[in-house]
């Protein structure tokens, strides 16, 4: 528009022959200016319409959503960031209870030790006492056996004496005899 003012203003015949020609293209395209201005009058109640009850409340529900997507990002932000917090906790707790399993295994084996110190203890003390108990009753075997054949090397000892004298001992004999025969294998 600014051109066609300078156009005008530096020469005036050329103003006229575009005015010419504007008149030219209006004529062959059916040009009216009263159908123009009531078209443009038209054109302007629905758009005004359009903007009110179309494209207001297209607009307004746009923005609404618009609002809704910020604050869903901003929770799945917040979501993210308790979720991070939630597994840096989850990982504390995982180290402390790693470390408290470890202090506990110790302690176990510690006292399993101790027991097994304790047991074996027993254990050796034991066989010690059974040891001591088999050696007791071993020499009280001994005993006992020294004892029985004491008395039948003196029996054999007697009968012997008796088949060889050819005469019946008397108990006193008998006595005597048992009793030099202990004594001497009793040395």
């Amino acid at each position: 528009m600014n051109s066609l003012i300078l156009l005008a203003a530096a020469d005036s015949g050329i103003a006229q022959q575009l005015a010419k020609q504007a008149s030219q293209v209006g004529t062959t395209f059916g040009y009216n200016g009263t159908a123009l201005i009531s078209n443009a009058i038209s054109f302007l109640i629905v758009a005004v319409i359009l903007k009110v009850w179309a494209i207001g409340p297209i607009q307004k529900m746009l923005e609404e959503r618009r609002e809704k997507i910020a604050q869903g990002l901003a929770a799945a932000d917040k979501a993210k960031a308790e979720l991070a917090n939630a597994q840096a906790k989850t990982l504390d707790l995982l180290v402390q209870a790693n470390v408290q399993a470890n202090k506990i295994i110790e302690e176990a084996r510690a006292a399993a030790a101790r027991v097994t110190e304790t047991e074996m203890q027993k254990a050796v003390q034991g066989a010690k006492d059974i040891l001591e108990k088999a050696r007791q009753a071993n020499d009280a075997e001994l005993a006992r056996m020294k004892t029985e054949l004491r008395r039948e090397i003196g029996r054999l000892v007697v009968a012997t004496s008796a088949q060889v004298t050819g005469k019946i001992l008397t108990l006193d004999d008998q006595k005597r005899l048992a009793d030099d025969t202990n004594r001497q294998l009793a040395a």
